[in-house]
C-alpha cells in the first residue's frame, strides 16, 4: 500500500496510525468516521491511514510509540497529536480547532 500525501497548501492531513490486527484500532477508526460525519466534516481533512505492519518507517518518522494515534499535519509540520483515543469525545475535542 502506498501512502499518497497531497501537495502542500491544501487542506490539512489527518494521519491515522493503526494496526490491522487490533480491535481497539478498528473501534477508533469507527469513532473517527463518526466524528467526521457529524456536521459534514468529511472534506475538512485529507485522511491518510497508515498500518504499522505495512509502513513501520512512517511510524519511526513521526515518532509514533503507540497505536492508534491520530496526527494532524498542516503544511510540513505536525499541528496536533492524539495518542490512544478512547472514544468520539476524545477525538472531537482534539479536532475541534479544525471542525465546522
Amino acid at each position: 500500500m502506498t501512502v499518497a500525501i497531497p501537495p502542500l497548501g491544501e487542506q490539512p492531513r489527518l494521519v491515522f496510525f493503526h494496526s490491522t490486527l487490533s480491535g481497539h484500532c478498528r473501534r477508533v477508526e469507527g469513532f473517527l468516521a463518526q466524528v467526521l460525519q457529524r456536521r459534514r466534516n468529511h472534506g475538512t481533512f485529507t485522511v491518510v491511514r497508515v498500518a504499522e505492519e505495512e509502513r513501520p518507517d512512517l511510524l519511526d518518522r513521526f515518532k509514533i510509540d503507540t497505536v492508534p494515534t491520530i496526527v494532524v499535519v498542516e503544511g510540513k509540520s505536525v499541528a496536533g497529536r492524539l495518542e490512544h483515543p478512547r472514544g468520539c469525545r476524545d477525538i472531537e475535542g482534539f479536532l475541534a480547532p479544525w471542525l465546522n
